[in-house]
């Protein structure tokens, strides 16, 4: 909208454009406290005028947008912006940490309005380049997405100006597979673990290949929602998972709704946890010797690491272990266990009731149920494979091994 009159000019609260020099134009807006704002930089009057037409409408709908808050350094966002979010404590921590790491550095003191599509594309390309995977730089990008959307919606700035890319090469990255293991694998890396770290990361293990529960699911676990009795344990939906934030523990919620859930023991299973209750007074079933909760980053340093790939690149280490299963994680017996069930016919329900998956079709997800044969043939094939396992596992050449308490794990002395 165009406005010649100067009394118009002066009386009007609706923004305008004027010529502002030889080939330029720029906005006039009355600001909230009533003096005038401009915006200028326009070649053409006309796209002067869709400016002014721009603020109008959005001041009709009632948002009261500031041209001027443009010129606003991106840093005064973020801490009001992580402020208003309410996310899991784990995925604010990983905001948090992206921004810090990525975020800040490059955005921090670039005013909103210099931040463009081509910019924003431009270095997530370059962070590829440096070598973060793809699906950081993606994180990363919907991190910095969700700002600037925000600040759209509170009229800091106009529109966000991140579009999704629909040029480039397309980009082929092939899913690494995650490692099994068998049965005498798991074997194997427990009793290796035992000597380690001692009987609870053995049990930790076993239990997170027989159960396929998650690592901050075991971590969680509490002498309460344990029934032995039953043959059963419970993930609580609101405390059913221990969560390392910042160096810190607090429990809270398991990684989706379906993951709390009820998990049967095979009969192997509930015996070990019966002896494991009595190594400590703890309300965790799972704590170091120290009566600590493990942390992951040393559990797979001193525990899982060595076990599995071997420590034959290390001179004279206090404890010879040997390769199993080289790059197996502990996600990875997850995994395994999920595997195991495919290879012993139990059904998708059977698995993803289990596993606390979402069935991926919405009518099996509403209609499909666990019968009790399932739950029956899922404990029996379990327990047949640890029974198997075991005796596999004494016709193995093991090398040399330290005494483990392979005695009160049920285990064959190494």
């Amino acid at each position: 909208m165009t406005v010649n009159n100067d009394t118009n000019r002066k009386t009007s609260t609706m923004a305008y454009s004027e010529k502002s020099g030889k080939d330029s134009w720029r906005v006039r807006y009355e600001r909230d406290d009533g003096t005038l704002g401009s915006v200028s930089g326009f070649p053409t009057q006309e796209a002067a005028d869709a400016e002014a037409d721009r603020i109008n409408t959005e001041r009709r709908h009632g948002r009261q947008y500031d041209p001027e808050a443009g010129r606003t350094q991106f840093r005064e966002w973020i801490e009001p912006w992580f402020d208003s979010i309410d996310v899991a404590p784990t995925t604010l921590a990983q905001y948090r940490s992206l921004a810090t790491n990525h975020i800040i550095p490059r955005w921090a003191t670039v005013a909103f309005d210099d931040i463009g599509n081509l910019a924003a594309h431009t270095w997530a390309a370059q962070l590829r380049a440096r070598g973060l995977a793809d699906s950081t730089v993606k994180t990363i990008m919907k991190l910095l997405n969700m700002m600037l959307a925000d600040a759209a919606d509170e009229g800091i700035i106009p529109v966000n100006p991140i579009r999704p890319r629909r040029r480039g090469r397309r980009r082929h990255q092939r899913r690494p597979e995650t490692v099994w293991a068998t049965p005498e694998q798991v074997l194997r890396i427990a009793i290796q673990a035992a000597t380690l770290a001692g009987e609870w990361a053995a049990i930790l293990i076993i239990s997170a290949a027989y159960t396929g529960a998650r690592w901050g699911e075991l971590l969680g676990l509490q002498r309460g929602n344990i029934h032995l009795h039953d043959g059963c344990f419970t993930i609580d939906p609101d405390i059913g998972a221990l969560h390392e934030i910042n160096g810190h523990f607090q429990l809270g919620p398991p990684k989706t709704a379906e993951s709390a859930r009820t998990i049967t023991l095979p009969p192997f299973l509930i015996d070990m946890w019966r002896y494991a209750l009595t190594l400590h007074d703890h309300p965790h079933l799972f704590v170091t010797t120290e009566l600590d909760h493990p942390r992951r980053s040393n559990f797979s340093r001193r525990a899982m690491r060595p076990s599995t790939d071997g420590n034959h690149h290390r001179q004279d280490p206090p404890i010879r272990v040997h390769p199993v299963k080289p790059g197996l994680t502990f996600h990875g017996l997850r995994h395994s266990h999920n595997t195991w069930l495919i290879a012993d016919g139990i059904p998708d329900v059977g698995r993803a009731r289990r596993l606390g998956h979402k069935l991926p079709d919405k009518i099996q997800e509403i209609y499909a149920h666990v019968a009790p044969e399932i739950e029956t043939k899922i404990l029996n094939v379990l327990q047949h494979r640890w029974t198997t396992a075991l005796t596999n596992l004494g016709t193995l050449d093991l090398g040399t091994h330290h005494p483990t308490p392979g005695g009160l794990l049920g285990l064959p002395a190494a």
